[in-house]
């Protein structure tokens, strides 16, 4: 199988604009990021999708491969398509979305949702991790996950999910094994272009998650189990999350 690294990067963000071009320690957020992906195994091609000709061009710069697609993606999943398009749909037989502000990647868990793919039934995959502390799995900016006995998303969302009946909260992690989504999604190409095609549902447009969308019209969600810690810069306060990684 044939797969393609696509980084989803723009400017106009309204908690941190200009984030990808971010300089971390002499090098700038997109492009530690797609150094990192480029490490991957699996991937035959990585490429930064962008809609601003300074990202663009910046991209270029450090020998990094770089499309411009449209300002008008109401999504990263809907700028990965249209990024497909330009580099070939029929070249590749999966996509693998990498989110433009984690500078400091795993391959590891890129090649991890690749494996993902080794039936010809995996339509889309994505991570998930082990909570560990109350404080986590209380953080609504940290959606949860909760998957069948086969390792298919059942549902996401913002609260913790499964709720312990009769019992405190602080006592929730000893008596249930919760786990949070890994932002790094992979989709068959013929299911992406599925995908994009559909409009916002319900219970996405409840818990603003937009992988409900695809749960909600039948679409099937596999996971994996990543041990690795990733760090998604949503502000400028949160690149001092990076110092231990630095």
């Amino acid at each position: 199988m044939r797969f393609i690294g696509i980084i989803p990067a723009r400017y106009a963000s309204s908690r941190f604009p200009g984030k990808p071009l971010a300089v971390i320690h002499g090098k700038t957020m997109v492009q530690r990021v797609y150094e990192q992906a480029k490490k991957s195994a699996s991937l035959s091609q990585v490429v930064v999708a962008t809609d601003d000709e300074r990202i663009h061009d910046h991209v270029k710069s450090f020998g990094g491969h770089c499309v411009m697609t449209s300002v008008d993606h109401p999504s990263g999943t809907d700028r990965c398509f249209e990024a497909l398009q330009l580099e070939g749909k029929s070249e590749y037989d999966v996509v693998v979305n990498i989110q433009g502000d984690e500078p400091f990647i795993d391959p590891g868990q890129i090649d991890l949702a690749c494996a993902c793919f080794d039936s010809s039934q995996v339509q889309i995959a994505t991570l998930v991790k082990k909570i560990t502390s109350l404080e986590e799995l209380q953080n609504i900016n940290t959606p949860k996950v909760i998957s069948d006995i086969h390792g298919r998303a059942i549902y996401f969302s913002r609260t913790p999910l499964p709720y312990c009946r009769g019992k405190e909260i602080s006592e929730w992690l000893n008596l249930h094994t919760y786990y949070k989504h890994i932002g790094l999604y992979a989709y068959r190409t013929d299911i992406l272009e599925e995908i994009t095609a559909l409009k916002p549902s319900a219970l996405e447009l409840a818990e603003s998650l937009e992988q409900l969308r695809w749960i909600e019209h039948g679409y099937k969600i596999r996971t994996a189990i990543t041990l690795h810690e990733s760090i998604a810069i949503d502000n400028p306060s949160d690149l001092d999350k990076l110092l231990p990684f630095t």
